[in-house]
């Protein structure tokens, strides 16, 4: 069995990204998955290209997309993608789109297919904060869920796919406990896939 999780690198004027960080500290294995990470550019069109190239080639069973979400203060798992793309700044190769659809004639939004539910219980029983959210935005998290979404109803097998944001780390929630929470929201993900 095989996770695909992706995450950002350092947005704008930010020195690092909470996603890449914890990317990095999540383990190679998550109950009988093998872990593929992807770290992602903060760039409309480019990020979905090559998270799609790595489900390719990888043919996961599941995918978890982490990304920063700064003012939020919890783990928020997405419920949705829309499809649309709408930056108050310029991604990190300086694009900036204003009400542009992400794939044009395509459904209006997407619903994750991850236990989000499930997602939140295990989150916050690792002491963490964790709320459900309606809304990925419309930058390029929001982009990236959408892709991935698309790509996995495209498969003819049920892929558990979605996105969850992180909070930037601050004296009260650290990147250490970010990491276990995410670590046991990944866990209750590959525990539904094989019930």
């Amino acid at each position: 069995m095989k996770l695909l999780m992706t995450a950002f690198d350092a947005f704008g004027d930010d020195e690092d990204n909470i996603s890449q960080t914890v990317l990095e500290a999540l383990p190679e294995h998550v109950g009988e998955y093998d872990a593929c990470k992807q770290l992602l550019p903060t760039v409309f069109g480019l990020a979905a290209e090559r998270a799609v190239a790595a489900a390719e080639a990888l043919q996961p069973d599941a995918i978890v997309c982490l990304g920063q979400a700064a003012g939020r203060h919890a783990v928020m798992p997405e419920r949705l993608a829309v499809n649309r793309m709408d930056a108050s700044q310029p991604d990190n190769a300086g694009y900036q789109p204003c009400g542009e659809a992400i794939e044009p004639g395509g459904p209006g939004v997407c619903f994750s297919t991850l236990p989000n539910e499930a997602l939140v219980n295990a989150i916050r029983a690792e002491g963490v904060p964790a709320a459900l959210s309606d809304s990925a935005g419309t930058f390029v998290c929001n982009s990236l869920l959408y892709a991935m979404l698309r790509w996995a109803a495209r498969q003819g097998k049920a892929i558990p796919c979605g996105f969850v944001h992180l909070p930037r780390p601050d004296e009260a929630l650290n990147a250490e406990a970010i990491a276990r929470a995410v670590t046991a929201a990944l866990r209750t993900v590959t525990r539904g896939k094989r019930e």
